[in-house]
């Protein structure tokens, strides 16, 4: 009984989500969903891209978080379309499903952007279990996680096109085996594409820019 209702749900998840890829799709909209541990970086990653990409790539923000506004705020000051959904109404959900996202996807001006990002709720579990709608899942991991997060949590880095490796800048300072943890993440995906950067110094910014550009078209 309990497995029979878990496919249900994520069968009317995967309906919800891929109304909202064909919603994108008309609107000629391209969308990530990036996903990773609590303090990995990726709010850090979308303060330094976005002024990197906007006066080319019209882009807009869906924050994810179990409570408070502060990672919106954090990217409302560059002026771009943000919502931010909080999953406490939702009795503290630590994933985004596809309705959240279908709720509120029109509160962003879908006619007036090229690039949404999906920054979900900080987990490496419960995340990769839904789909939201978008084009393709990226996960963001940290030097300071470890290098066996990728084995422990398979399903996330299998699920992913793009893994970012964030932190780069304190490679020496943790004398951490860089090379280790993007041989792991292979391991669990071999056709993953691997970047590694540091959103604090901008060091490897290069091929994730152009990556998204790339996407966008």
């Amino acid at each position: 009984m309990e497995i029979k209702v878990t496919e249900n749900i994520l069968s009317k998840n995967d309906q919800i989500a891929l109304e909202t890829t064909k919603l994108l799709a008309e609107k000629k909209i391209y969308c990530i969903n990036m996903m990773s541990s609590p303090g990995s970086g990726k709010t850090t990653i979308l303060e330094r891209t976005i002024p990197a990409i906007m006066d080319k790539i019209r882009v807009g923000v869906i924050e994810g978080d179990v409570a408070t506004h502060i990672d919106a705020e954090r990217i409302e000051k560059f002026g771009i379309p943000t919502v931010q959904i909080t999953t406490d109404k939702f009795g503290g959900a630590c994933h985004l499903s596809a309705k959240m996202i279908a709720d509120v996807i029109e509160k962003l001006p879908l006619d007036e952007l090229d690039f949404v990002v999906i920054e979900n709720v900080g987990n490496l579990i419960c995340p990769a279990g839904f789909k939201v709608g978008s084009n393709a899942d990226v996960v963001v991991q940290s030097l300071a996680e470890g290098v066996e997060k990728p084995l422990k949590y398979p399903v996330m880095f299998h699920k992913c096109e793009l893994a970012l490796i964030n932190k780069i800048d304190l490679e020496e300072a943790l004398e951490f085996d860089t090379d280790t943890l993007e041989e792991n993440i292979r391991k669990v995906n071999p056709k993953i594409r691997v970047m590694k950067l540091s959103a604090r110094t901008g060091e490897g910014f290069e091929q994730w820019i152009e990556w998204i550009k790339e996407k966008v078209g």
